[in-house]
């Protein structure tokens, strides 16, 4: 969500009526969220100035780590100078902390895609937007499941109750920090998860959703209480309820 937002935001700087503009100071810290939008906090290092050239030898973007060699153009300006500088800074001070981490794993590879691109700059900015939003259609539709081994079949459904929420097993990376709570597309997704967690013996999908409208499923490793709720189901693992009172 941060790296989307980021993403959009610079394209508007990319395409902004005043020009390309270049944030100079590009820092995490001169950003925050507002209402699950990534806004700039201090604009006063802001430019719309093009680095002037005679050649293309003028026109190398100098990073402490790597160096770029961009074009000059006729009219006697480095062309793309300010969406590439942010674009990079994007990728190291943004990207490579959070794109690596948490995706589901059939996404993984489009991000790892997204990261390479972009720490090259061999996408521009319409391109890794575009790209984030190919990864956001994956996510939101589901289609990254498909031809997926079928796991709800090894769970019983017991429809009109939920389990009590308390302290449980920990997982990578939960919503909650007292157990495994994980965003999913659909119950069958979260059976798959639960079988490859060998604490997991059960699990209910919750009425919670996150920014992408993907509900919140908590996993649990044992039979808790059960508690009536029309609206909730709660699926068991065959093997684990064999020796269970239901």
């Amino acid at each position: 969500q941060i790296c989307l937002s980021l993403v959009k935001l610079l394209f508007y700087l990319a395409h902004s009526p005043l020009g390309s503009i270049v944030l100079l100071d590009f820092q995490p810290r001169q950003f925050v969220m507002v209402d699950g939008n990534l806004k700039v906090t201090d604009m006063d290092d802001a430019s719309t100035e093009e680095l002037s050239c005679k050649e293309d030898n003028d026109c190398t973007l100098d990073f402490p780590t790597k160096s770029f060699p961009l074009k000059c153009s006729a009219t006697g300006k480095c062309e793309g100078i300010n969406e590439k500088k942010n674009l990079f800074n994007a990728y190291r001070y943004f990207f490579t902390y959070l794109l690596p981490h948490s995706a589901p794993a059939a996404l993984r590879p489009f991000l790892s895609d997204i990261l390479n691109a972009t720490g090259d700059l061999r996408y521009g900015i319409n391109e890794t937007l575009e790209a984030f939003e190919k990864v956001l259609h994956l996510y939101k539709s589901g289609l990254y499941l498909q031809k997926r081994p079928l796991h709800l079949k090894d769970f019983i459904s017991l429809k009109g109750f939920r389990t009590a929420e308390g302290e449980d097993y920990k997982c990578w990376p939960s919503y909650s920090h007292l157990g495994c709570l994980l965003s999913v597309h659909s119950a069958e997704e979260a059976a798959g998860i639960c079988n490859s967690q060998s604490q997991c013996q059960s699990f209910i999908v919750t009425q919670r959703r996150t920014w992408t409208g993907r509900p919140l499923a908590l996993f649990q490793s044992s039979l808790t209480d059960l508690i009536p709720d029309a609206n909730a189901v709660v699926y068991i693992k065959r093997s684990a309820s064999s020796g269970a009172r239901l």
